[in-house]
């Protein structure tokens, strides 16, 4: 009689998604009065500390892993698919600004330890640099909740050094990691001054899928947005 060999793979996918779920617990909202922006001088600190190393004038590469990819803010001399490893795509921010409130925050991404990240790299003109950087850290340091670092990234026509913003962990504002349910209806719930978190989180997943970026955990989580069977969908984190 013939045998026929099981694949062991849908049965590894099992364990890993039991474990993810074990490891995911309710996470609270920091509290609202903790919130505070920082002032202009530390945010402009910031930048010129990003900037020290930088020659006016020379043109560099900016890493999009979220709304960078669909609405950028700024011109750009060309756009490239990038890997950035050692850290990945993840919903680990609080949002209380952007997409959402002290009182009720959003979730938006941020790059969190371990793994690799599939995004766009854009590059900036360098006499476009200084304009462009301040509103970028308008943009995405009202809390300094991100750190700034310049990583290596991969292309298909060659590596590049861009800058990154990825998850400082040491704040309030990181969550790491977050039951299926209470995800849902903290990006149900949420709106802030660019609009609803669940706005954000679908365009991200639409652009990632015009890019040809495969993220099968964020397309997992739109399908559970879409269609509220939480019940089909496996409690993993994203």
């Amino acid at each position: 009689m013939e045998q026929r060999i099981l694949s062991t793979e849908p049965l590894k996918h099992l364990f890993d998604t039991v474990n993810s779920s074990l490891a995911a617990s309710i996470q609270p909202a920091p509290e609202p009065t903790s919130f505070r922006v920082l002032s202009d001088a530390e945010r402009d600190r910031s930048m010129h500390e990003c900037l020290t190393h930088w020659n006016p004038g020379q043109d560099v590469w900016v890493y999009g892993y979220g709304s960078l990819i669909w609405r950028p803010e700024f011109d750009y001399l060309e756009q490239r698919q990038a890997l950035l490893r050692g850290y990945h795509r993840s919903l680990c921010l609080w949002s209380r600004i952007n997409r959402g409130t002290p009182e009720q925050p959003g979730l938006v991404f941020g790059l969190d330890a371990g793994g690799s990240c599939r995004g766009m790299a854009f590059r900036i003109a360098g006499h476009q640099v200084p304009d462009v950087f301040d509103a970028l850290w308008r943009r995405e340091m009202p809390s300094g909740a991100y750190t700034p670092r310049w990583l290596p990234c991969r292309t298909n026509t060659g590596n590049i050094q861009a800058l990154t913003f990825v998850m400082n962990r040491n704040t309030d504002a990181y969550v790491p990691r977050m039951p299926l349910e209470q995800l849902i209806d903290v990006i149900n719930a949420a709106h802030g001054i660019n609009g609803p978190c669940i706005e954000y989180v679908l365009e991200t997943a639409e652009a990632l899928k015009r890019s040809e970026i495969q993220d099968k955990r964020l397309q997992s989580l739109v399908d559970a947005l879409e269609s509220r069977s939480i019940g089909s969908f496996p409690l993993c984190a994203v």
